[in-house]
């Protein structure tokens, strides 16, 4: 069909016919097609892999939004065990949140603790951790210093729910870490030679030179042998416990895991820090004899051997 040209004038419409060797315009319609549908997963190995992809593009989109927290970045249950909190990097907050404020009922308040109560609450007695963070990093100091002179520590920790955390412990610090998750055997520093025999006794060191306890109240057979040996003790102390039973005390929750993790957790990478720093001395007292040590006289050799 031949277009037509259309004009209107004054409310007239002309319609005038185009001449005959005018170029005829056929209209050609164009389908639009849909986008191609996503390839679907021939098995359930196909289906994890676009569900990864796509929860990864996702990820990358809107990962420069909103909060920066991570796994990673965030805190984890797990953290205090695996990854304790560095000595010179722990908090009030962060005591706080494992528990360590909480303490038993008022009425089992030892009176050797108040100076370490912050109130009662509920029944309840406050621990002022305003005392627990300074006695903490002087436990954390002396433990330090004991593994900087090559001296051995012992966790204690005979709960269940405390062996990983005194495993963890010694296994920070090699070879002058060790560890009790198991009953104490009365005795052991007292009558050693009764217990392993004169001659194991004569040739193996058996005496720690540091303790350090989680539960001291359910080892107080152990306590009173490092008092006899005048070995230093260091403990998790509650309100219903006497500071004064350990040299070191450590006023906090000794009912809590998280908070048991996070003491043990801080005072094992001091003693490597104090191991660290013992090897770093002998490695520097090595090469300064070297460099002092006076060069060797070359032996002069017999007068037939240059003829």
């Amino acid at each position: 069909m031949a277009l037509r040209k259309v004009s209107t004038v004054s409310g007239t419409t002309t319609v005038t016919p185009l001449p005959p060797d005018a170029t005829v315009l056929e209209s050609t319609s164009y389908p639009i097609q849909p986008p191609p549908a996503p390839p679907q997963p021939s098995s359930d190995l196909d289906e994890l892999i676009e569900n990864r992809r796509w929860e990864h593009s996702i990820s990358e989109r809107f990962s420069k939004l909103g909060s920066s927290q991570s796994r990673e970045t965030s805190f984890q249950p797990h953290h205090p065990l695996h990854r304790p909190v560095p000595p010179n990097s722990l908090t009030l907050s962060a005591l706080l949140a494992s528990g360590a404020h909480l303490g038993h009922a008022a009425s089992r308040l030892r009176p050797a603790f108040l100076p370490y109560a912050y109130g009662t609450r509920s029944g309840i007695t406050i621990i002022d951790l305003d005392h627990t963070l300074p006695m903490l990093r002087r436990a954390a100091n002396v433990v330090r210093a004991v593994a900087q002179n090559n001296g051995s520590v012992l966790f204690v920790g005979t709960h269940e729910t405390l062996r990983s955390a005194v495993i963890k412990a010694a296994q920070r610090m090699g070879r002058n870490g060790y560890q009790l998750s198991t009953r104490w055997k009365a005795g052991t520093l007292t009558n050693a030679r009764e217990i392993f025999g004169e001659d194991l006794t004569r040739e193996q060191n058996y005496v720690p030179d540091l303790v350090v306890l989680l539960n001291p109240l359910d080892n107080m057979v152990l306590i009173k042998e490092c008092a006899h040996k005048h070995i230093p003790t260091i403990g998790i102390i509650d309100s219903n416990v006497d500071p004064r039973i350990v040299m070191y005390p450590i006023p906090a929750n000794d009912d809590s895991v998280r908070t048991a993790e996070l003491i043990v957790g801080m005072l094992s990478l001091a003693g490597k820090q104090g191991v660290q720093a013992m090897g770093a001395a002998e490695a520097t007292r090595a090469a300064n004899h070297q460099e002092q040590e006076p060069p060797r006289d070359r032996p002069r050799g017999r007068r037939e051997d240059f003829e």
